[in-house]
């Protein structure tokens, strides 16, 4: 072996490691790493004794051996958790006291550092069957990095091996530009599934990893002449370390270009939301670091809905109050469009069946990149999805409480429509974004999508927001918006929560969509057949019917023969009487509608969907 540390490798710990940040915290939690090779392997100990500057870079490359040799039992790049992270860091710095290396240098190198799995880290991959949808299953590293990489014969091997990582960081960064983890996915991938002798062999470790091994000039003749041997090793390496150290400074400074590009728009913006929407809004300003602490650093046992847009956390403020934090991800200018959109909006409206605003956080950071942040007040009983999905909590919906929370949804509705001018029409109105308070009292949630209605403005929009079946036929098919667009998603919640079913069926093509379903027992004279079976013998009869009745007028396909959010609360509390079901053509548009929906929906097409601010949702965040 070679005394110094592979050194074209240590190309690969620089790139990747320096993205690789880890919190440790303290746990009990059991670590399924086995660092006994710590005290087995071959590795340069004397790096980390008498203040050794390579000692962190020599520690990344030790545990990056105990991280492959799990990806390769488990099949998962990173570990499960935080309290799983730390006790790994405590087992690995008991295996070097007992080398009589300082323990607490893995707290000093890994400061502030976690393993866990984040499906943003890499272009969204955690699992080998992650990386195989993304890279492919046979990829440069498969013919690069196998066989014995170590000594003399190795070095052309390892050199390629290392060509060929930077090969697949560059298809990985094409999928990802904001990938963090990338250079660490493809080292760990190719220790633990190419190389046929594993992580746990010195040779994989040498190159592959950049684990500095103990020098076998030692143990050899006395009668070589060491000191030559190792100006050759260093001359034939000189100018190779010169060549990669430049492409990875290009590499880095191509990168740091286009985030120092983005931020400087991104900072420009956070100006600009700060001295106008901002203040007009009347939101508070929330500071990141208060925000952190009230989350308690953001950590996932606070975490209460995730998505692909973003996270909400459960908070606690200073005073006690709780609160709602929903941090979007970095979206580019989309997500500061939305961002805007929604603090403009929603602080607008006061009205206690519509979550309102408390406030906002909005920052700019070379380092941790954009952070928006919308505070709300928390909403214990999660939402109505949330109680809608799961057997045992629907049962436990009684009739009075759908009737209010139905009632409640109408007179939120009914204030955006007619108690605001201008009107707002919310466009995204489904059971996920319905809330529920202490008292199971409802408040409409999420005005991401919302849309002012000006006079001076086209009600047609090319761009068409929402969520699959609870879109009227022709806001999705035609992009023409308005106030009954509202009230079709509106009849669709009727009848979910009235039913106890799912907007949409999947298991039959028949009835793919709840209203196809209601309507055809309601015309057979089969109405209280809609009704979930834990409320029919729950009420009166003829109320519930009439609910269901509204829910399937306000779900008609046709927009002329909608109700408004007003006449349809008139409905519902009995003031004025529901006009007989007009009979319900399917023209083609309907069936091109209905067609849309079942291909979009069998083919696992992505639709907007929002996280209940609350303590049970786990629904998709926008």
């Amino acid at each position: 072996m070679s005394n110094s540390p592979n050194l074209p490798s240590l190309l690969f710990l620089f790139i990747f490691f320096t993205n690789f940040f880890i919190d440790s915290v303290s746990s009990t939690t059991t670590c399924p790493i086995d660092f006994s090779y710590v005290e087995t392997c071959p590795w340069d100990t004397s790096q980390c004794r008498d203040n050794g500057k390579h000692c962190c870079q020599t520690l990344l490359s030790l545990i990056g051996m105990g991280l492959a040799q799990h990806l390769k039992q488990t099949s998962m790049f990173q570990l499960p958790d935080h309290n799983t992270s730390s006790s790994c860091l405590s087992d690995f710095g008991a295996k070097l006291a007992a080398l009589s290396v300082e323990p607490s240098l893995a707290s000093i190198c890994f400061e502030n550092t976690t393993f866990v799995s984040n499906t943003s880290s890499c272009a969204g991959i955690i699992t080998t069957q992650d990386w195989i949808e993304k890279v492919g299953p046979v990829s440069p590293l498969d013919s690069s990095c196998k066989g014995d990489l170590s000594g003399n014969s190795g070095l052309t091997k390892c050199s390629s091996c290392l060509d060929a990582g930077l090969n697949v960081y560059s298809k990985l960064v094409g999928l990802d530009a904001n990938e963090t983890k990338c250079f660490y996915f493809t080292v760990l991938y190719a220790a633990a599934m190419v190389n046929e002798f594993g992580p746990m062999d010195s040779r994989t470790a040498g190159c592959i990893l950049a684990l500095p091994l103990e020098s076998t000039n030692q143990k050899s003749s006395k009668k070589l002449d060491q000191e030559t041997i190792l100006k050759i090793v260093y001359a034939s390496l000189g100018a190779l370390i010169g060549v990669l150290l430049v492409l990875g400074l290009i590499l880095l400074f191509r990168n740091w270009a286009k985030k120092r590009k983005r931020n400087a728009n991104h900072e420009e913006y956070v100006t600009t939301f700060k001295a106008s929407i901002r203040p007009n809004s009347g939101a508070k300003w929330f500071r990141a670091l208060e925000l952190q602490r009230a989350t308690n650093g953001l950590s996932q046992k606070n975490l209460i809905g995730q998505g692909t847009y973003g996270v909400v956390y459960k908070g606690t403020l200073s005073d006690g109050t709780s609160i709602a934090v929903k941090q979007l991800h970095d979206m580019d200018f989309q997500g500061d469009e939305e961002f805007s959109n929604e603090v403009e909006i929603i602080s607008k409206i006061r009205h206690r069946n519509l979550l309102s605003l408390r406030g906002c956080c909005l920052t700019s950071d070379n380092f941790k990149g954009r952070q928006r942040y919308l505070v709300y007040d928390y909403m214990p009983n999660g939402s109505i999805g949330d109680h809608l999905s799961d057997n045992h909590r629907r049962k436990s919906l009684t009739w009075p409480i759908r009737k209010n929370i139905i009632l409640d949804v109408a007179k939120g509705l009914n204030y955006l429509h007619y108690g605001i001018k201008p009107a707002i029409y919310h466009r995204d109105i489904k059971t996920t974004n319905i809330l529920l308070d202490s008292e199971m009292k409802a408040r409409v949630a999420d005005f991401g999508l919302a849309k002012q209605s000006l006079e001076d403005q086209s009600h047609l929009t090319t761009r068409v927001a929402g969520t699959h079946g609870y879109l009227a036929p022709e806001y999705a098919l035609y992009g023409q918006l308005t106030e009954k667009s509202d009230v079709y998603s509106f009849g669709i919640v009727i009848l979910e929560i009235m039913s106890g079913r799912m907007v949409l069926d999947t298991s039959n093509p028949s009835f793919l969509l709840i209203t196809d379903w209601a309507w055809t027992l309601a015309k057979s004279g089969k109405v209280d057949q809609i009704l979930d079976e834990s409320i029919r013998d729950g009420g009166p009869k003829g109320v519930m019917e009439r609910f269901v009745r509204v829910g399937i007028l306000c779900a008609h396909v046709m927009v002329a023969l909608r109700p408004t959010i007003a006449d349809a609360l008139k409905m519902l509390e009995g003031d004025i009487d529901i006009p007989r079901l007009p009979d319900r053509p399917l023209p083609l548009s309907h069936e091109s509608f209905r067609s849309s929906i079942w291909y979009s929906t069998s083919m696992n097409e992505p639709s907007r969907t929002s996280s209940s601010i609350s303590t049970t949702s786990n629904q998709s965040l926008r």
